[in-house]
């Protein structure tokens, strides 16, 4: 068989889990592959929807998947959601054409390995046909075993030789242990919890598979709970958890979070979003837990660097403090348990409307659209100024349910994050928060979704502008025509894709949104939310506005 053929067979076989991408003739032998060997593929309508599809996928289940696109430009048409991938340690194999090697006057010629290299993804290759199928493996087992996105080159000319494919020649996949951390730092993590008065602990993306042990080791040690943006809903249903930590905080929660003196994070980069730009971790002993030492202390210095993988060390630390130090109450006393009630979620966050004749207020919106939307949800949250209205005030399910694709600061990832979160779990709703300018930048996969029948919602927060931009810029010119748009009937452009849709003005006209739901949901339902040009609160907060 081809060599094209064969890589498609042995990444079939090694368990890729679904596919994306838009096929051209660099990648089209290789689709077809690994189509005829069972794994389903989704066709979306341009390489940076695909590759966004196959991160919030792969983020969901924890399983690889493949983003297929054509070499050259394909993969630069990708790129953008590649390094959101990237940044998140999403484990994703992308195949890609490449030029046949030394033709630097092909039209689709670009240094694909520096390029990739440059953008933080893993660059492999392979390199002959003698060679292809262990070069398939190999990165399939990188991006697997390392949490890494893997930029796969199949140059044109190797793809179309000819060699005998062995299925029992693959190279199986490496056996990964957990691993535990040394017997002084847990120690040391012990004592810090087992003496604290008011200890927190944050579960992020990597203590996605250790909730069970954290709660344990919270209710222990007398620990609230709380997580980053990444590993928001790990701890849903317990009394004593926060909802999220940082930048989408309640200010009730941010002060609980403030006031730990041992903060504990299993698994969260502890960046300046989760932190607050290191406001909310001034007073506390900081233990940082991991199991990559390359993010100890990456973001945000700490006093105590933990290496281990968050269940394990979760564990092991539970029994200690529970046989050392019985008995602790810390920070849960009554008093703080009625705060964390109170403070937890936004829904319960009194506020002040700010709507206009015409234009609806997006907290009151989104609030209203929380206790409409059935539970079973994924939220996706999009980048911009309105990102923390879906972002912080609807509710989530567990961690599963929530898919935050901002690593990289990029506005229009978020439909096609919300797809691909979709289908990793077709018994929940897709819910996306967007605005105006992210979802005009994409909404060409509206056509992906409703081609899948996709009963997603999405809520188009449209002020008509780039938001974040005119607020950074309107204390300094007047001169702001380059982010204000005329404003566009959002609703009547998703008709034309198939979509079901409703124009927001009022508040009122979210009884709109029952008739959709009454119904089959078999197509996305779109919410083109009318709102004031303003400071949400989160920029508010960010550059002292009022």
């Amino acid at each position: 068989m081809t060599v094209a053929e064969a890589v498609g067979r042995t990444i079939a076989r090694l368990g890729a889990s679904h596919i994306f991408g838009v096929v051209g003739s660099g990648n089209f032998q290789v689709t077809n592959a690994l189509i005829d060997a069972g794994v389903p593929f989704t066709a979306s309508r341009h390489e940076m929807g695909a590759a966004c599809m196959a991160d919030a996928y792969s983020r969901a289940t924890g399983d690889v998947s493949i983003l297929s696109v054509h070499q050259g430009c394909g993969l630069t048409n990708a790129l953008t959601g590649i390094v959101e991938a990237a940044k998140c340690h999403t484990p994703l194999l992308v195949l890609t054409g490449d030029t046949v090697a030394g033709n630097v006057t092909d039209n689709f010629y670009v240094d694909q390995d520096a390029m990739v290299a440059s953008a933080g993804a893993r660059p492999a290759r392979i390199h002959s046909a003698a060679s292809a199928v262990a070069d398939a493996a190999k990165a399939f087992h990188v991006a697997r075993s390392e949490r890494a996105t893997v930029v796969l080159s199949m140059p044109v000319d190797v793809q179309d030789e000819y060699v005998d494919f062995d299925a029992a020649a693959i190279p199986p996949l490496p056996v990964r242990l957990p691993p535990g951390a040394a017997p002084q730092a847990l120690q040391r993590l012990a004592h810090a919890l087992g003496t604290a008065e008011r200890p927190v602990i944050v579960g992020g993306r990597g203590a996605w598979n250790a909730a069970a042990e954290l709660r344990r080791l919270a209710e222990v040690s007398g620990a609230l709970l709380a997580t980053s943006a990444a590993g928001r809903g790990l701890f849903v249903g317990d009394e004593w958890a926060l909802d999220i930590m940082g930048g989408f905080a309640t200010e009730g929660a941010a002060e609980l979070i403030a006031g730990a003196d041992v903060l504990v994070a299993f698994g969260a980069g502890l960046n300046k979003w989760t932190t607050r730009e290191g406001e909310l971790l001034r007073n506390a002993t900081v233990i940082q837990v991991d199991d990559r030492e390359t993010a100890i202390g990456f973001h945000h210095p700490v006093d105590v660097g933990v290496v281990g993988d968050a269940a394990v060390v979760a564990a092991a630390v539970a029994e200690m403090v529970a046989e050392r130090y019985p008995g602790r109450v810390g920070y849960r006393t009554a008093e703080i348990g009625e705060r964390v009630q109170a403070v937890r979620y936004w829904k319960d966050q009194p506020f002040v409307s700010r709507a206009e004749p015409g234009r609806v207020d997006p907290q009151e919106l989104v609030n209203t659209l929380d206790a409409m939307l059935p539970m079973e949800r994924v939220v996706v949250t999009d980048g911009g100024n309105v990102n923390c209205y879906a972002g912080a005030h609807l509710r989530v399910p567990d961690q599963r349910g929530y898919c935050i694709p901002l690593s990289f600061q990029s506005i229009g990832l978020g439909l096609s994050s919300a797809i691909g979160a979709g289908l990793a779990q077709p018994g929940r709703m897709p819910v996306l928060g967007t605005g105006d300018g992210a979802f005009m930048m994409t909404l060409v996969e509206l056509d992906t979704a409703v081609r899948l029948a996709m009963g997603m919602v999405v809520i188009v927060f449209n002020d008509d502008a780039y938001g974040a931009e005119v607020n950074l810029f309107q204390d300094r010119t007047d001169t702001l025509a380059t982010v204000r748009f005329p404003e566009t009937d959002i609703a009547a452009i998703a008709r034309g894709y198939g979509c079901e849709a409703i124009t927001v003005r009022a508040i009122e006209d979210v009884d709109a949104v029952r008739s959709w739901l009454d119904g089959p949901r078999n197509r996305p339902l779109i919410i083109d939310a009318k709102i004031p040009e303003h400071t949400s609160w989160m920029m508010a907060r960010r550059h002292g506005a009022h």
